[in-house]
């Protein structure tokens, strides 16, 4: 299905509010996400997810990736099963047009673009937040399609230990364990995990000439083992120590793996992902809040054929950031300030350019006029390479009462291409410009007893659109493209079960150039997910259905991959208060298909966990 003008969309809007909301959204939740300050979800004048702890540990998901996927606007591919680089498409931008934190660091590597999402051990997470829609007025480069923020476990309240233990289908062990704590004031959080698994066969493609995906063909399991240890602690300190009060939080995150997978070049890399952050809080007076935050990235991959050492990536990211909130009477808030970005990339690759660095300098409004909302963002990004960049955004809300919100935005975006797209030999395109992009959006949600939706429809136009052009075998300029999107979700509560349902319509398509009218690679057309569940005594079962429409892994269109459904199930029992058995049953109808041609996806699968962590 493609929605041609803006106004199906909009009609589609209209239609479709009986049903609408979002899935993982608590109303009431704070999020600081989207506008950079802490407000209610249902109070933010943006489209927003928020996937809790609760959320994590009903769904049973394995991975980050598991726990996005079939969120409005949000579609994933993935290269082989777990472990495997997975790109995540937000809106049916690019994956690099998605800018992910982990506990306000910005994250990913400076030569790819992209965050390792399958490397973030799931155990060690609190919350996520996803806003979709530009937010580079607020951020700078990549937030065209939006913002992804996951926090990791705070502490604070009495000691409390953790541990979990479980495995299951294709060889797949997992086991976690942790303590968290601190009192009143202070917080502290430690926790260690591990997971592997033997993998499936990751790709079924075949050697040049005539070939595709890996480009090779090796029929064996391609496994993946994952080691993570996650540190943080702060402390809140009263009035009087920096006039009001001030507050200090350190975080360590560090993850290594190793992986197989089917390539020409290599099949084997092992990984670190190490991110340190700090960041002070100070309250000079009531009115004045300021943030001053210290962070860095090390991305760092080994490459191997056949156990032989082929290849080393290490890129590196400090971060400097400076941020000011001031309070102009009860219902109006400046926020403004400085972000400073450095990247660095040490490899066994010549690249023509190793280092860049970016400063940014941002302001934004917030006010509240009785029953309507106003946001107005600018910023101005300094690039090294690529020199000055505007953004802006705008946004409206009104709230009619009863529950019911309106809400329309305008914003700007850019994006500076990376370092592979530049400058990897044989492959980059050093004469690549910045991808520019501007978005509208009007959404509507409302809430009433048991029963919450949303519902928005979006237009975002992107010129110089960067992706892999097989006409020159190398990135390209593909002239522009235009996303129209319809998003909706409901949730409710129906005799004693929660349904969760999340829609999404999308019609991605080039214009101008070669690929004129074609749909952009990897994103379905349509999908939709429904999730159950049902508590029963000590008992709780429930259900996740997920559909995808096709979609085409060219930009020619000329490879199709097919829609395609699954089915999960999942069961959970508590023997005791503190304990919980939990088992999952992936892929019911062992669904064959792909999200990425000739790359394969696991077939049925069955996993089981116990779980201790006092509540």
């Amino acid at each position: 299905m493609r929605l041609k003008p803006l106004a199906v969309a909009l009609a589609g809007l209209a239609a479709s509010t009986s049903f609408a909301a979002d899935s993982e959204n608590t109303l009431g939740e704070i999020v600081v996400t989207a506008t950079r300050t802490a407000r209610t979800a249902d109070d933010s004048l943006a489209s927003v997810s928020v996937i809790t702890r609760q959320d994590i540990e009903r769904s049973q998901a394995q991975s980050v990736q598991d726990l996005l996927r079939g969120l409005p606007g949000v579609d994933i591919a993935n290269n082989g099963g777990a472990g495997k680089l997975t790109a995540l498409f937000l809106r049916g931008t690019e994956s690099d047009h998605v800018l992910v934190l982990i506990d306000g660091v910005k994250v990913g590597s400076a030569t790819s673009g992209q965050a390792a999402f399958q490397d973030i051990p799931i155990d060690q997470i609190e919350r996520i937040e996803v806003v979709r829609g530009p937010r580079s007025s607020l951020y700078g480069s990549e937030a065209i399609g939006g913002v992804i923020q996951i926090f990791t476990r705070k502490g604070g309240g009495a000691a409390v230990p953790r541990f979990s233990i479980g495995g299951g289908s294709h060889g797949s062990f997992a086991t976690s364990a942790g303590v968290s704590g601190g009192g009143a004031n202070s917080w502290y959080n430690l926790g260690v995990s591990h997971s592997q698994t033997g993998g499936i066969d990751a790709c079924r493609g075949k050697p040049s000439p005539g070939g595709a995906g890996c480009f090779t063909y090796e029929p064996d399991r391609d496994g993946y083992r994952n080691d993570a240890v996650v540190l943080r602690a702060g402390h809140r300190f009263g009035p009087g120590v920096f006039g009001t009060g001030a507050e200090v939080d350190a975080h360590f995150i560090q993850a290594d793996s190793e992986n197989e997978f089917d390539g020409s070049f290599s099949n084997q890399a092992k990984g670190v992902q190490r991110i340190v952050g700090a960041r002070a809080t100070l309250r000079p007076f009531e009115a004045w809040r300021m943030q001053l935050a210290a962070g860095q990235v090390q991305d760092k991959s080994n490459g191997y054929k056949n156990h032989v050492f082929y290849s080393r990536f290490d890129t590196e990211r400090d971060m400097l950031s400076w941020q000011n909130d001031l309070s102009l009477g009860a219902h109006h808030l400046l926020t403004f300030g400085l972000d400073y970005q450095d990247d660095r990339v040490v490899s066994s690759t010549a690249y023509a350019l190793r280092a860049r660095d970016n400063t940014g300098a941002f302001a934004q409004y917030q006010g509240d006029f009785g029953a309507h909302d106003l946001q107005a963002s600018l910023r101005r990004d300094d690039n090294a390479q690529f020199g000055g960049k505007n953004t802006g955004g705008l946004a409206w809300g009104y709230a009619f009462g009863a529950g019911l919100r309106l809400f329309a935005s305008y914003g700007s975006a850019f994006k500076a291409p990376t370092f592979n797209e530049l400058y990897y030999p044989g492959y980059g395109n050093a004469n690549l410009k910045p991808e520019q992009s501007r978005s509208v959006e009007l959404g509507l949600a409302g809430r009433a007893s048991a029963m919450r939706w949303s519902v928005s429809a979006y237009r975002t136009q992107i010129d110089n659109l960067i992706a892999y052009d097989s006409a020159i075998f190398a990135p390209n300029n593909i002239d522009r493209a235009r996303i129209l999107g319809l998003e909706a979700s409901a949730g409710t509560r129906l005799a004693d079960w929660d349904a969760n349902l999340a829609l999404t319509l999308l019609d991605p398509e080039q214009q101008g150039g070669r690929y004129d009218g074609k749909l952009l690679p990897r994103r379905a057309e349509h999908s939709a997910r429904l999730d159950l569940d049902r508590a029963i005594g000590a008992y709780r079962i429930g259900a996740s259905v997920l559909a995808a429409g096709r979609r085409y892994d060219d930009l020619a269109n000329t490879r199709r991959l097919g829609a395609y459904a699954t089915v999960d199930l999942r069961a959970e029992y508590r023997p005791a208060k503190d304990w919980r058995l939990q088992a999952r049953l992936e892929n019911l109808f062992d669904a064959d298909y792909e999200t990425a041609y000739l790359y394969n996806q696991p077939g049925r699968g069955l996993y089981l966990t116990l779980r201790y962590e006092p509540k």
